[in-house]
Parts: C-alpha cells; structure tokens; sequence
C-alpha cells in the first residue's frame, strides 16, 4: 500500500533470514513470529510488539511492503513458507484467503468484519483519503483535472497498492465503471506517474513537490501528527456529496506458519481489548464492536469523517473482476 518497494521487501527478508539463522529457523527457542505486513502501522507495531514480547517472551519480525506486494510475496513462497501472519489490505487478502488457514483469535467474534470461513479478520478499521497541500485548495473530483495542477497529482498504482486499488473503486462508486476510466485518462495529463507506495506521496505533498495524493486517514491523520504539511480531504462527485469506504487491515495465520504456535498468541493479543482500544493511538479505529475509541485522537477520526458517506464493497465482486477492472485501467491510462 504505502512505504516500502519490492526490492526493499527482498532485502528485509533476506536480512531477516539470516538473522534467524536461515530459511524456516527460528531464534531463542523458536519463539520469534514473523509478520509480512502492509506498511503504515509501523510505529503502532513497535510499541505493541515490544508489549507482546514483554508478556510471552516471543520476539515478532515484520517485514513491510505493498499490500500486493506482501500478499503475492505469500504466494510466491506456499511452497517454503517464511510468513506466520499476513496483515494486508482489501482485495489482497481476499486473493490469497486459499493460503491461509482458518483460526479464530480470541476476541475476533466481536469483530463482524471477518471471513466466513475464518481465515481472516479485521484488525483494525481505516478509510480511503486524499491529501493535499495548504498551497492547493481542490474540492471535487473535476478540481483534480484543473491545467494548474499538472505533474502535481499523484496516486498509487492500482492492483500493486491497496490505497491505489481503492481509488479506481472509489471512482467507479462515483462515475461508474466507463466513467471512471474515462475520468483517469483525463487524469494522466496532471499525473506525475506511477507509484507502488502510496506512503512515499506524503512528504512529496508536504514538501510541495506534488499538491495533491492519495491515502487514507489512519496512515494520513498519524504523519500530520507527527510532521503535518498537508490536510485530508474526500473529493466531491457533482452534487458535492462526498464519499469514501472502508479499508481495513485485516490479519491471518499464514497456512504452514513455521511457528504457528506463537503466531496464534500473536492474533489473539492483537484482538484481545486491551491492544484494540490501543487502536487509536494510531489513528486508527477498533474493529471489535465492544471497544470504542476515545480521546484527541479518536476525535480527529471523527472529525476527519464528518459529513463524509461511507459506502461498503461486495469484495468478493471486486476480487471477481480485479484483473479485467486493471487491464481495462491500463488501458485507459496508456500503460
């Protein structure tokens, strides 16, 4: 979705086995617990993973990429798996739901977000967004189209990033299918090109190197918080209603996790109550129904979603015809 590039990816893992001693080991006992994650939560995971190792003495690897990224990185590796638990986005845990084995985290059935047939469930809740910068004041989706902002607008590319994957979504909600590719062609002529991550358009943004991106508000609200330079904001469709939908991380125990026993105790201390109204701390929005987000931060999400029409999407139609959806973009993009 956001920060970290395949190679980047390749690399990390490649570190990463060999600090555990090679492909499948494990360190102090075989308690270690690797996550390939979307990024985004980065510091929200070195806080609650250090709190985990405090508990059960197991250490907890992440390996961050691309919500594509890290899901076909699972699929690549089904036959010498590496990964314990997945955490990624819409519509790629869908996609790779075969490669994951059905556990319940103690907890998730407060969680109404979730496979039926168990392999995964949301952590925690999160919301497509754009971004942009003070110097910029677009409102609509017409605005972005605007002479005065070429090479200034930037999206991540769909089908390698979840965020960039919802954008085309969000487009066909508004203008239809034909309507939002028509739309992104007209696009590409302020579009500073293509990006797998859609974490690495925010400091263009707050620099000013480009005025406007795509995100989405638990990884846009925490890096305002943490250096600001730009605003969150949802396009309006011609009737200036905005509209945006839920992308949630969701989390899965890998099938064949090398170590499945930790990775289990893993899921159930992030649904466990005490982590998910921790949620927050992130930006970020408790999937279990029985805890509720409070203080600054939660009142920024709010506020952030104020007058904003959350919509939901049948994934199991987007996952249907994700491939013809992409090639039709392309195609409409010129790639």
């Amino acid at each position: 979705m956001k920060k970290t590039l395949a190679t980047v990816l390749a690399v990390a893992l490649t570190a990463l086995l060999a600090a555990c001693g090679g492909t499948g080991a494990a360190s102090a006992g075989g308690k270690t617990v690797t996550v390939y994650t979307v990024d985004g939560l980065e510091d929200w995971y070195t806080a609650r993973f250090a709190e985990f190792k405090q508990q059960t003495g197991v250490t907890v690897q992440a390996v961050t990429a691309g919500s594509g990224e890290v899901a076909s990185r699972v699929e690549k590796e089904k036959a010498n798996t590496q990964a314990d638990v997945l955490v990624t986005l819409p519509p790629f845990i869908q996609r790779v739901a075969g490669l994951l084995q059905p556990y319940t985290p103690r907890g998730a059935d407060q969680v109404s977000d979730k496979d039926p047939q168990g392999r995964f469930a949301a952590m925690m809740n999160n919301y497509l967004s754009f971004i942009r910068n003070p110097a910029a004041t677009p409102k609509t989706w017409d605005d972005l189209l605007d002479p005065k902002l070429k090479g200034k607008v930037q999206y991540s590319t769909p089908g390698e990033a979840g965020d960039g994957t919802a954008v085309l979504l969000q487009l066909q909600h508004v203008l239809g299918e034909q309507g939002a590719l028509d739309y992104l062609g007209k696009l590409e002529a302020n579009n500073a090109g293509p990006s797998s991550s859609t974490g690495k358009l925010q400091p263009k943004v707050a620099k000013g190197e480009l005025l406007v991106a795509n995100g989405d508000v638990q990884m846009n609200l925490a890096e305002i918080a943490k250096s600001g330079g730009f605003e969150v904001f949802f396009p309006a469709d011609a009737q200036g209603k905005r509209s945006t939908f839920a992308l949630p991380y969701y989390a899965g125990l890998v099938t064949n996790a090398p170590h499945a026993d930790e990775a289990k105790k893993l899921l159930d201390f992030l649904f466990s109550p005490e982590v998910q109204a921790k949620a927050a701390d992130a930006y970020g929005i408790p999937a279990r129904a029985d805890v509720t987000a409070t203080g600054a931060n939660a009142a920024k999400i709010k506020a952030a979603l104020d007058g904003v029409e959350i919509w939901q999407p049948d994934w199991t139609a987007v996952l249907g015809k994700l491939d013809a959806d992409l090639a039709a973009y392309k195609k409409a993009v010129g790639r």
